[in-house]
């Protein structure tokens, strides 16, 4: 099994070593990566791509139907919807609708973040628009949208203008970039984009989540000195003043490539009893390769060291977090031969402590990987499957 392991460690350090340079060009045929939202009367919404159109409904039902989808964008367009990059939905408290989404260039891994909004409750979509002012040919990916309790709206992603300058000055620039723009009128309009960092990993997601007071918080894989490849958190600014960067994960991962494999984020506790973060993640480290659960106050390691799930041996991945006051949800996909699983654990005490971890849901053929939604005190697993369509599964209380 140490032998096997070893083995699975090289061949996955491998594939991300070719992995850097993949981005969104190759989606899973038969298979859009979607996007879920619950609105405030319960309503399932979910964004995806077909026949290069983003397309959007709801089910209120939980997903068993849905309703005749809308399509946002009239022009089509190379839509990125697979794996790390996908389209994204939001709902407001007022019931509008927000949706961003990648578009691939024609140049080689390169795309504009586009942005469009509904305030008929879906009835309709205006005209889609790009949020960022940047508009070279380059890349421009991965986008994240988070819609804060107070209106304001934040798309970020992954953008190598940085990189193209400094190659262009004969310099050297590690990885790439996370921008972001600001909306503070629900969606009309952007404000420049800003710069978060420098020196990001390429190809993994960027996950967020909200402090109480609406602040968005970052955590993305980040290129560390000596070619570590470890996360980063950071609050994202609303004015001009410079991000507070802080290292989050120390697995010391030194990988030339980017894994394709972003972390998880969500709060940790809510209203007056906000503490922190709770993180999953994978790293790669030889000695000890899979996936890590981290609580993280704001300023420093709040508990044990990071505790290690899932199993490695059966490429445990792609976690997703669902916190709602002192109970969390962690849940992550893992493949035996055709079949793929969604296992999950829960703890009702903050993440101090974790029930067993059993397994939810299966399927074969091609699989999205797990989104967590809550509402109402409930939880909910979601997975997206190419055979049986979308699974909703209801977890205990």
């Amino acid at each position: 099994m140490k032998r096997f392991l070893v083995f699975l460690t090289l061949l996955l350090t491998a594939l991300c070593s070719i992995a850097h340079e993949a981005h969104t060009q190759h989606p899973v045929p038969g298979l859009s990566a979607i996007d879920l939202a619950f609105d405030a009367k319960g309503q399932l919404w979910r964004a995806s791509v077909k026949d290069d159109f983003l397309l959007v409904d709801k089910s209120s039902d939980l997903g068993k139907t849905f309703s005749q989808a809308m399509m946002v964008n009239t022009t089509p367009q190379n839509i990125g919807a697979s794996n790390e990059a996908r389209p994204h939905i939001a709902v407001d408290n007022k019931g509008h609708l927000y949706v961003s989404w990648t578009q691939n260039l024609g140049t080689r891994f390169a795309g504009y973040i586009w942005f469009a909004r509904s305030l008929d409750g879906g009835k309709s979509f205006e005209k889609p628009f790009i949020v960022h002012q940047d508009r070279a040919e380059i890349t421009h990916a991965f986008n994240t949208l988070d819609v804060g309790p107070d209106g304001k709206i934040i798309v970020s992603w992954i953008d190598k203008r940085d990189a193209v300058a400094a190659k262009k000055a004969s310099q050297t620039y590690a990885g790439a970039a996370i921008y972001y723009a600001v909306s503070t009128d629900h969606g009309q309009t952007f404000q420049t984009e800003r710069k978060l960092t420098d020196a990001s990993c390429e190809c993994c997601r960027i996950a967020t989540t909200h402090e109480p007071d609406g602040t968005v918080v970052a955590l993305w894989r980040h290129i560390f000195e000596g070619g570590e490849r470890d996360h980063m958190m950071a609050e994202l600014p609303l004015d001009k003043s410079p991000a507070k960067l802080q290292r989050a994960t120390f697995g010391h991962w030194k990988i030339d490539g980017c894994p394709h494999h972003g972390g998880a984020l969500a709060t940790g506790g809510e209203g007056k009893d906000w503490w922190g973060y709770h993180l999953a993640y994978f790293d790669g480290n030889d000695k000890k390769p899979g996936l890590y659960y981290s609580r993280m106050d704001g300023v420093a390691w709040a508990s044990s060291v990071p505790k290690k799930f899932g199993n490695n041996a059966h490429r445990a991945g792609h976690p997703a977090l669902l916190s709602q006051g002192e109970k969390v949800w962690l849940v992550w996909r893992e493949t035996e031969a055709k079949r793929h699983t969604i296992y999950g654990m829960m703890s009702d005490d903050g993440g101090r402590s974790w029930h067993a971890a059993k397994l939810l849901v299966s399927a074969e053929g091609k699989v999205d990987y797990p989104q967590l939604l809550g509402r109402n005190g409930q939880s909910y697993l979601l997975w997206n499957t190419a055979h049986e369509g979308l699974k909703v599964v209801v977890l205990e209380q």
